[in-house]
């Protein structure tokens, strides 16, 4: 059975103990990218979620697997809310995937 793992500064992430995810709490752009690799490549995940903060940190080593069938690696808001960065990424991969803007109806 494939797990949900999360991956962020150590206050956004610890809640989602409590709901069975996988937690990898990191200080560092570093860190994360050393979490996201061993993560992927154990492929054992389905769904990795990475905060807005780290993801945009860490931008370069979640191109490498964007195109993966799994794991979906998908950006969230971090403690102190959301930047839209993981919402632009949702977009992109939308208008990838079906040629049109079908979240907000406009081609950037």
């Amino acid at each position: 059975m494939y797990k949900i793992g999360i991956i962020g500064d150590r206050d956004s992430v610890l809640g989602f103990m409590a709901l069975g995810f996988a937690v990898y709490d990191v200080s560092s752009a570093d860190e994360a990218r050393l979490k996201l690799r061993s993560a992927v490549k154990g492929g054992e995940f389905a769904v990795l979620f990475v905060t807005e903060n780290i993801a945009k940190q860490i931008e370069d080593e979640i191109e490498k697997y964007k195109d993966l069938p799994l794991p979906a690696i998908v950006s969230v808001p971090g403690k102190d809310g959301s930047t839209g960065y993981g919402m632009e990424n949702i977009r992109e991969a939308a208008l990838r995937a079906v040629g049109a803007d079908i979240l907000f109806g406009n081609d950037k």
